[in-house]
């Protein structure tokens, strides 16, 4: 994130002389906080997470339960019973560890919905900015949100409520 910061001060002071850059700035976590549709989907994503972390919770608690069960009986077990209930506690856990991949991993349920929901809006957004970029003739618009160590933004630059205002009137 720092080099991204320090190739963007270069890359403004560098072109800066050469002509006058028109220059401005968004911040996309207050554009998308903003819109209706992009609220609701995060609380439709947060209750399916929710249910599916409590899904997982539950098999693990039952995995920890057998564990225990078994960390109390097993000095009264033979060789055979230790290894069968060992290997039904792996297993069990393996599902576990499986079924949280088919939930939360790079292409689980929960990416693949959260593409669903979120990514049409986030096009539209996208769109908003470069007609708002367009429109009003700018070179370079940066969104704030992305950059961590801004320390100073001239509000007068800022093109948040024009881009949600272009994203509104572009829905209906």
């Amino acid at each position: 994130m720092k080099k991204i910061v320090i190739a963007l001060v270069a890359l403004l002071a560098g072109i800066g002389p050469v002509s006058a850059q028109k220059i401005g700035y968004i911040n996309t976590e207050d554009i998308l906080k903003r819109i209706p549709a992009y609220v609701t989907a995060q609380n439709q994503l947060e209750v399916l997470s929710d249910k599916y972390k409590a899904s997982i919770e539950a098999e693990f608690g039952k995995i920890e339960t057998l564990y225990q069960e078994y960390q109390a009986s097993k000095s009264s077990m033979s060789m055979s019973q230790r290894q069968n209930a060992e290997n039904e506690i792996i297993s069990k856990e393996r599902v576990a560890q499986e079924k949280q991949k088919i939930y939360f991993g790079e292409d689980g349920i929960m990416a693949k919905k959260a593409e669903e929901l979120l990514s049409p809006i986030r096009k539209a957004v996208e769109k908003a900015i470069e007609n708002v970029a367009r429109t009003g003739g700018y070179d370079m618009v940066i969104d704030v949100a992305a950059l961590q160590g801004v320390v100073y933004k001239n509000k007068a630059l800022d093109l948040t409520d024009q881009v949600l205002v272009n994203y509104l009137e572009n829905q209906n």
